[in-house]
């Protein structure tokens, strides 16, 4: 498996933007080869911004990148340009290969 992560530092008074933004989105995920889940997460809130992680969880590493070379892709993230008064810098993207899995039916 393989997760790949963005973190973005959201200025506080666009929160509540920010999560609409994703919740009304199209992201185009559902069907892809190898996509298993999504996750949107919401983490410390700081004196100027919110900690938040997009988590997408792929079987493999290549799945990932097929879909960031795909025109999926590029449709699900061309308006990214108009939210970057949200933000205070771009995302970090994270990538990680699971070396050990847990779960409640393992």
């Amino acid at each position: 498996m393989f997760i790949a992560m963005n973190r973005f530092r959201v200025v506080k008074q666009h929160a509540t933007e920010f999560e609409e933004v994703w919740r009304s989105r199209d992201s185009r995920l559902k069907g892809l080869p190898g996509f298993v889940e999504f996750h949107l997460l919401k983490g410390p809130e700081h004196e100027d911004h919110v900690l938040y992680a997009s988590h997408t969880i792929w079987r493999t590493r290549a799945d990932f990148e097929a879909w960031t070379k795909s025109e999926a892709f590029r449709q699900a993230h061309q308006d990214g340009g108009k939210t970057k008064h949200m933000y205070l810098g771009g995302p970090q993207f994270e990538g990680f290969d699971v070396v050990l899995e847990m779960s409640e039916a393992a």
